[in-house]
């Protein structure tokens, strides 16, 4: 098992516990439920520390959760981690934190707050926005959840630099990728499932103005009643918003830094005094009304009333006609797809890759059947012949938006082994890491001279300090 793999189980681990909360694994599914009863509330929780390094511990229970977790997170191709495994791979991470303090590398309180209340926005999404429900399930506060998280994710910052600092300037070559891929006996090379290239161009409808102006008033009208007294800007966010990671936190999302938001909010929000409140100012997800509460250097802090116009039927059939339009141009060659994809689709995360999907990891335009997270996508794919574009689709995305696709199934790639022509950015990927692990390999023969490492007598069986 490689460092840098056990490394990449450890960065599994930690986004699943800090999206579902520090100190209990929600399942994923409910296979995974019926092999992981929960953690009660209430009674002792047998546990014990089964390694020390300098004044960071690892406990039992920090290894299960990190090898359920590596098991759920298993690639396909790739052998199951042991538990030894893992357990090098959260020794590793405890080193890189110690051996931050030695050479001074820190990350700022500003950074940690910003990313907790990143963070604690999504577990809220996870539950809806509702803190009742997720003071249930946890027993605790939303408060004592959201410190809890400050921890890991500083810890999980630092390791992120330690292993850009020893990392820094590393490059792949073409050569360099055709000498790994050499090197691989024929026999062992790594058989890749089918793969399919499609792209999509989406259209967002336009709401009529008549809804829009609805939206407008009502928000107008909420800041009146408070500005007037009869009302609080947290509970309506509370009961009116529709952003389900905030509106539970009475509208407050917590600080960001410049150019993280959308540029409308942004330059609004930044407009305002402390307090201060804004007229309803329109952004790609809707419709805000924007307190600003404080700002801290680079970062700011708001509240919004978030309200989206929903777009009537006669909003989404011009919507379909503007996309068949389009359609027809491509299909009669007037303009290519991924020129229309870049200069006309509203879909921000495909758009600028010419409308294709791209594989996370690789960059490459190329995914699995089985790494279509949209059913509807995938059952489409199942009913069109390869070079096909279809008709205009209603669909909605992931924030439950009404959109208009057309998809383009490029190509079909049939399983085989892996080769250059097919596979080079997997390749060039998997090059990366065999450079990246040497580096790290390096790094941890010396700097498991610079900490304290203790580890349980029970653990000595893993062998994790033997020369690499």
């Amino acid at each position: 098992m490689s460092l840098q793999y056990m490394i990449d189980i450890k960065k599994c681990f930690f986004t699943m516990a800090i999206l579902l909360g520090v100190g209990q694994l929600m399942a994923q599914d409910q296979d995974t439920a019926a092999q992981t009863p929960p953690v009660p509330k209430t009674g002792q929780v047998v546990d014990k520390i089964i390694a020390k390094v300098d004044n960071y511990i690892i406990l039992e229970s920090d290894l299960q959760k990190a090898y359920l977790e590596s098991i759920s997170q298993q690639q396909e191709g790739f052998d199951a981690p042991t538990r030894c495994d893992v357990f090098e791979s959260l020794l590793i991470n405890k080193m890189m934190v110690a051996k931050a303090e030695i050479d001074s590398v820190v990350v700022s309180d500003a950074e940690v707050m910003l990313q907790t209340d990143q963070r604690f926005s999504m577990i809220m999404q996870q539950f809806g926005g509702d803190e009742n429900t997720l003071a249930e399930v946890y027993g605790k506060t939303a408060d004592q959840l959201k410190a809890e998280l400050e921890t890991p994710i500083r810890e999980q910052l630092i390791i992120d630099k330690m292993q850009k600092k020893i990392t820094a300037g590393l490059t792949v070559s073409p050569a360099e990728v055709r000498r790994f891929y050499n090197k691989i006996p024929k026999d062992s090379l790594p058989f890749f499932s089918a793969e399919v290239t499609v792209g999509q161009i989406v259209k967002k409808p336009e709401v009529n103005r008549e809804e829009k102006d609805r939206v407008v008033n009502f928000l107008k009208g909420l800041k009146e009643k408070i500005l007037n007294g009869e009302e609080d800007f947290g509970p309506l966010a509370k009961k009116y918003s529709e952003d389900p990671g905030s509106g539970a936190q009475g509208g407050e999302l917590g600080f960001f830094r410049r150019g993280e938001l959308a540029p409308e909010y942004e330059a609004t929000a930044l407009a305002l005094k402390p307090g201060e409140i804004s007229d309803p100012v329109e952004s790609m997800f809707g419709f805000h009304m924007i307190q600003l509460l404080e700002r801290r250097g680079n970062t700011f802090n708001t509240k919004h009333i978030l309200i989206r116009p929903r777009p009537t039927d006669n909003d989404i059939a011009k919507a379909e006609r503007y996309l068949d339009s389009l359609r027809t141009k491509i299909v009669n060659d007037s303009i290519a797809f991924s020129k229309a994809a870049k200069e006309y689709s509203d879909d921000r995360n495909t758009s600028d890759n010419g409308g294709f999907f791209s594989d996370q990891n690789t960059g490459a335009n190329r995914l699995t059947l089985r790494n279509l997270d949209d059913p509807v996508l995938y059952f489409t794919l199942d009913t069109m012949k390869v070079g096909s574009i279809t008709k205009p689709m209603r669909y909605q995305n992931e924030r439950e938006e009404d959109r208009v696709r057309i998809l383009y199934y490029k190509e079909k790639f049939p399983a085989h082994r892996a080769n250059l022509n097919d596979d080079y950015e997997k390749l060039k990927t998997a090059t990366r890491r065999q450079k990246e692990e040497n580096l790290l390999n390096k790094w941890f023969i010396s700097a498991k001279d610079d900490v304290y490492i203790d580890i349980d007598p029970a653990y000595d069986r893993c062998d994790v300090l033997k020369e690499r």
